[in-house]
C-alpha cells in the first residue's frame, strides 16, 4: 500500500532533521551534515524544488552530478557528501516526505584501493560517529584509547605505539612523545620528532580511565611500562593497525558497511569501508585546517613540515578553501 506523502519545503526538511540529529550527535557533526546540507537546498532553489515530495531516483542522480562539477569533488569528497545525503533521506523517508527507501537510490561512487593515497582520510563525520560510538559503548577500553589518542594528536602510528604510561602528565594535561631507540621505539623524525602535545579534558579522562580500570599491569621487554598494551607487554604496530581497520567498519559502530562478503578482525582491511591508521592522521589534520587552526601550529603538533602538509594531508576542496577565506575577509 502506497504511503500519502506530506508536502514540504527543502528548508524546513532539513531544519527538522537537524533538530533531531542534535538529539543524538556531537556539535561538530550536526554543522558538518549543515554544511553539506547547504549544497543541496541550493541544488533545489535552482531546480525549482519546492517539495520534496516531487523527488526522484532520477533527480537525485542529476544532483550528483551537479554536486560533483559545482565542488570539482574528488571520489572521497563526493561519497562523503552522499553518505550524508543518503542519511538525510532516511529520515524524510521517516516523516512522509519522499517515497519509501528512495535513500536506496543514491548510489555511491566506489572507492578503488589502488587510488592515489592522499585521496583517502577519515571523515570528520566519521570519526565522530566512531567517538560518540566507542565513548558510549567501550568507554575508555583499549579501542577507545587508541581512537582518542590518532585522532585528537594527529600522531603517526609509531609514535602512539612508543608511548608509555611515564610519557603521559595528568596534571599538565598533555603527552610526551620520545625517540627511545635503545629501548625499541623510535620516532621518524628521531630526535627532532619530540615533542609534547596538549590534550583535551575530555582526552585526558579517558587516558586516566584507560590506565586506572583496563590496562595491563605489564612491562615490555625493555622495563618500560607501555601505554597501550596487551597481556604480554607493548602492542605492536601489526596488532594496532589491525585493531584500527576494524574499529573503523561501520557496521561495529551502528552502520552498514555494505560489503560483499563479513570479514573477520583478522581481514578488515579487506572492507571497502575500514581504514588505516594513516588515514585517521590525514584526516585528523584536514580536520583541524578546516576549522582554521593555524598551519605552523598544526605543523609542529603533528611533526610535519608546511610544505608536506600542504602536499599531502590537506584535503580540502578549493570550494571549502574559498568559503574559509571569506570567513577570513568577513570578519576583517
Amino acid at each position: 500500500m502506497t504511503r500519502e506523502l506530506e508536502a514540504i519545503e527543502p528548508n524546513k526538511a532539513v531544519d527538522l532533521y537537524l533538530a533531531q540529529k542534535k538529539e543524538d550527535a556531537s556539535t561538530r557533526t550536526v554543522q558538518a551534515h549543515g554544511y553539506r546540507l547547504k549544497k543541496f537546498l541550493e541544488w533545489c532553489d535552482i531546480e525549482e524544488v519546492t517539495n520534496l515530495n516531487d523527488l526522484s531516483g532520477r533527480s537525485l542522480y542529476e544532483y550528483r552530478l551537479w554536486r560533483k562539477d559545482d565542488g570539482d569533488l574528488n571520489t572521497v569528497s563526493l561519497r562523503t557528501q552522499l553518505c550524508t545525503l543518503r542519511t538525510f533521506m532516511r529520515f524524510c523517508e521517516s516523516i512522509n516526505a519522499v517515497e519509501s527507501d528512495l535513500h536506496d537510490e543514491i548510489l555511491l561512487p566506489t572507492l578503488d584501493r589502488n587510488e592515489d593515497a592522499r585521496d583517502e582520510m577519515l571523515e570528520p563525520e566519521r570519526a565522530e560517529e566512531i567517538r560518540e560510538h566507542l565513548n558510549q559503548f567501550e568507554y575508555a577500553s583499549r579501542k577507545h584509547l587508541l581512537f582518542e589518542l590518532f585522532w585528537t594528536t594527529s600522531a603517526r602510528l609509531g609514535a602512539i605505539q612508543s608511548l608509555d604510561i611515564a610519557d603521559f602528565d595528568p596534571d599538565n594535561q598533555s603527552l610526551a612523545f620520545n625517540h627511545r631507540p635503545s629501548t625499541g621505539t623510535s620516532l621518524k623524525n628521531r630526535d627532532s620528532g619530540e615533542r609534547i602535545v596538549s590534550l583535551s579534558n575530555e582526552t585526558t579522562q579517558v587516558v586516566e580511565d584507560y590506565i586506572n580500570h583496563h590496562r595491563p599491569n605489564v612491562e615490555d621487554g625493555h622495563g618500560r611500562r607501555p601505554l597501550i598494551t596487551t597481556e604480554n607487554g607493548r602492542m605492536s604496530q601489526s596488532n594496532i593497525r589491525a585493531l584500527v581497520y576494524s574499529m573503523t567498519r561501520p557496521c561495529k559502530y551502528g552502520g552498514d558497511c555494505r560489503c560483499s562478503e563479513k570479514y573477520n578482525y583478522t581481514y578488515a582491511s579487506k572492507c571497502d569501508w575500514s581504514r588505516s591508521p594513516h588515514t585517521l592522521r590525514r584526516g585528523s589534520l584536514t580536520h583541524l585546517l578546516k576549522n582554521d587552526v593555524p598551519k605552523q601550529v598544526v605543523s609542529d603538533r603533528a611533526d610535519v613540515s608546511p610544505d608536506v602538509l600542504d602536499k599531502h594531508y590537506d584535503q580540502m576542496t578549493e570550494e571549502e578553501r574559498m568559503e574559509q577565506r571569506r570567513d577570513y575577509l568577513n570578519s576583517v
